[in-house]
């Protein structure tokens, strides 16, 4: 396993890397979603070796959205994690925008409790429900997450408001940060605040 194989582009600090992210996209998108290269460049600049990579469906076809691709693309992120671990570089953060984070928090509390899994979880966007059918909330694998945990969401998300994100982020059983972007909707797209910042520093501050 290597940076190809994860259809992976590095983004590498001008010092001794601190630690390794990984991040990957969500289920429209692939790695070079302009939010992702932002969001990497920023840990890059605070000396993390940040990669954004491919899911296996998208590796598959340039085009589409995942379908019955769940149980592949975990296992693509659980190579991921083991890839970056093999680094020697210290903490592994993993995450990624709507579905890729969805996918990496199911890996995560599937890891719980081993060596496997990554030591923070940072995830764009959370798809908590499809947009306009709240009842259909994704959370029961989140009270199985133990590492800390960075949301960060748009007050105008549609996959799932504010309010419902910090009830969700509270099913969490690490300790849990909620980064809210106000008026963004599932771009995290803001004229006023810089979104990579605000995430980014959010998530090195609770790196064990």
């Amino acid at each position: 396993m290597g940076l190809e194989d994860l259809a992976g582009v590095a983004h590498e600090p001008e010092v001794r890397p601190k630690g390794v992210v990984l991040l990957t996209h969500g289920a429209g998108g692939n790695r070079d979603s302009p939010l992702l290269i932002r969001i990497c460049d920023e840990w890059a600049r605070r000396g993390f070796l940040a990669v954004r990579y491919n899911l296996p469906y998208r590796r598959r076809r340039p085009k589409g959205p995942p379908s019955g691709s769940a149980k592949a693309d975990q296992d693509g992120i659980a190579e991921a994690i083991a890839w970056a671990r093999s680094l020697g570089h210290g903490p592994v953060v993993a995450g990624g925008h709507s579905y890729g984070g969805r996918m990496t928090s199911m890996v995560t509390a599937a890891q719980a409790g081993t060596a496997a899994g990554p030591d923070v979880l940072t995830l764009f966007s959370y798809p908590l429900h499809p947009p306009g059918k709240p009842e259909r909330a994704r959370t029961e694998h989140l009270p199985q997450i133990t590492v800390p945990t960075v949301f960060t969401h748009g007050t105008a998300d549609p996959f799932g408001g504010i309010e419902e994100i910090r009830a969700a982020a509270d099913l969490v059983t690490g300790p849990v940060t909620v980064v809210e972007i106000t008026g963004a909707r599932h771009d995290l797209g803001s004229k006023t605040l810089d979104v990579p910042a605000l995430a980014v520093s959010a998530a090195v501050i609770v790196i064990p």
